[in-house]
């Protein structure tokens, strides 16, 4: 006790400068990133589904197809190229990503049925397509390299519960909308294999 201050202790002072750097260091998605096994993994193909959305607006104003089986074969080689530079196999990587693809095809469909009912709701612009592909495949190789990072995980016992944790925190972090939670479910329903 000094003049009627308190003087803490060093594990006192220690333990607030840690809260105080907690409080304003970090930025608020990474403070609420939960420690769960598969979230990186999981919130990967989160977000490259969210780019479903831009994607189908750029293709309602230009009119491209949803379904584009030439760009869905580049990224699946490319994926399974990706594979196979970690050491992991390229089949369940492709059929990873075929999952992912079709999840992405699924929300854009919705999209434009939503859009055919309701004209009003259609975008009146279109975003660019390229800056949107360019996303995704960063997204891509982020999906490979935690597949990789992950890889005994993903084939073990315990997969399928660590998936649904990780699934359930995303979902929660990213408040996904009941479209996005089906999607990023069947976006990740070949991840778990146990052997």
């Amino acid at each position: 006790m000094h003049d009627g201050w308190v003087i803490p202790n060093r594990s006192s002072l220690f333990l607030a400068a840690a809260l105080l750097a907690g409080q304003i260091g970090l930025s608020p998605s990474a403070a609420a990133q939960p420690v769960v096994p598969f979230y990186q993994l999981v919130d990967a193909a989160a977000q490259r589904l969210a780019t479903a959305d831009p994607v189908a607006a750029a293709k309602w104003i230009n009119g491209g197809p949803i379904t584009d089986p030439e760009r869905a074969n580049k990224v699946l080689d490319a994926a399974g190229a990706d594979a196979t530079a970690h050491g992991i196999e390229p089949e369940y990587v492709r059929a990873v990503f075929t999952d992912q693809i079709a999840a992405n095809e699924g929300i854009q469909y919705t999209r434009f049925g939503q859009w055919k009912f309701d004209p009003a709701t259609a975008p009146a612009t279109a975003p660019d397509l390229a800056e949107s592909r360019a996303q995704i495949d960063g997204l891509n190789k982020t999906l490979v390299n935690e597949i990789a990072l992950h890889w005994n995980s993903l084939h073990s016992q315990g997969c399928a519960t660590d998936l649904s944790d990780a699934t359930a925190a995303v979902i929660a972090a990213r408040q996904l909308d009941g479209l996005h939670q089906q999607a990023l479910s069947s976006a990740t329903r070949s991840y778990c294999r146990p052997i």
